[in-house]
Order: structure tokens, then C-alpha cells, then sequence
């Protein structure tokens, strides 16, 4: 059995991918991602084995493409009403805690960085260890031990944080 040309496939399975993005991301991201679920299908295609579910597979390709419109649409700048009076002429927002800087540089490097990594960036932990070297695991285990660290030695402050919040 032979595949059927990829014109056949978009024409096939083409609504249903736009259905499917269009559920997971709403109907403003949902022809970019359905553009490049096929984008990514025709590149593939050809080593896609014969007897492979289709269907399945485009399924595959677009939920991997809806999480790229997510991570992408989590990263963009929002707006606000104004802007800081000041601009900050070290790169960094005029409230700035240098005392928190202080903690995360006395942390290990591999905590320090599995912790910006996640909880900074939103990165997930397989992401982290192909970055950093190392499993999955580790990549956890270095953001808690990191975490853990700087809730013991960075200081708290309660009227920020709000009462009998930790």
C-alpha cells in the first residue's frame, strides 16, 4: 500500500486539524497553527511508514504546535497603561532586589539555573536537562534543592507577601 500524495492528506484531514487548534487555541492562533501543523506534516511525510494512522499522527503534529502558540503567546510583552517614569539604565526594573540576585548567585550553578529555567522561564524539565546536561530528574531535583535554599536563606517580607502566606 502506497501513501496517498500529501495534497491528499491537507484535503483529508485538513478540518479536522483546523477543528482540533481552533478547540486548544482558540480561533485567533488557530489558522497559524494549523499552517504550521502542515508545514511540519509535509516535511515529515516522507518517512512517515505506510501503514501509520494519518489521522493520529496530525493530531500529534498539531498538539506540539499548540503548545509552540502557547509558550510563544506566554513569552510576548503586555501591555500596560504607563510607563515607568524612570527607565532603568542597567537593564534591570527599577525594583530591582539585589538581595535576591545575591541569593541566586550563591546558589550552584546547575540550581541556579534550573530555577530561572522553570520558574522564570516557564521552561519544563526535560527542556531544562537538554540545556544543562543531565536527566530529567536532576533537573528537578536541582530546582527544588535550589528553591529550598532560597526560602531558607533569602529574606521574607511578610507586608509583600501577605499574611500567613510562605
Amino acid at each position: 500500500m502506497t501513501k496517498p500524495p500529501f495534497q491528499q492528506i491537507v484535503t483529508d484531514h485538513g478540518p479536522m486539524v483546523l477543528r482540533v487548534v481552533r478547540a486548544v487555541l482558540g480561533p485567533d492562533d488557530a489558522d497559524d497553527a494549523w499552517s504550521e501543523t502542515f508545514l511540519s506534516a509535509m516535511k515529515a511525510y516522507p518517512d512517515l511508514p505506510d501503514e501509520a494512522n494519518v489521522e493520529a499522527w496530525l493530531v500529534t503534529v498539531a498538539h506540539r504546535k499548540a503548545i509552540d502558540v502557547t509558550r510563544t503567546n506566554a513569552r510576548r510583552p503586555l501591555p500596560v497603561e504607563e510607563l515607568p517614569e524612570h527607565p532603568s539604565r542597567t537593564g534591570r526594573p527599577q525594583d530591582w532586589d539585589g538581595d535576591l540576585w545575591r541569593a541566586l548567585r550563591e546558589l550552584p550553578d546547575r540550581q541556579r539555573q534550573s530555577v530561572a529555567y522553570h520558574y522564570l522561564a516557564g521552561l519544563p524539565y526535560k527542556e531544562i536537562a537538554a540545556l544543562t546536561g543531565g536527566s530529567t530528574d536532576a533537573a528537578r531535583r536541582a530546582a527544588a534543592d535550589g528553591i529550598k535554599t532560597l526560602r531558607s536563606t533569602y529574606p521574607r517580607d511578610t507586608d509583600q507577601m501577605g499574611a500567613g502566606r510562605r
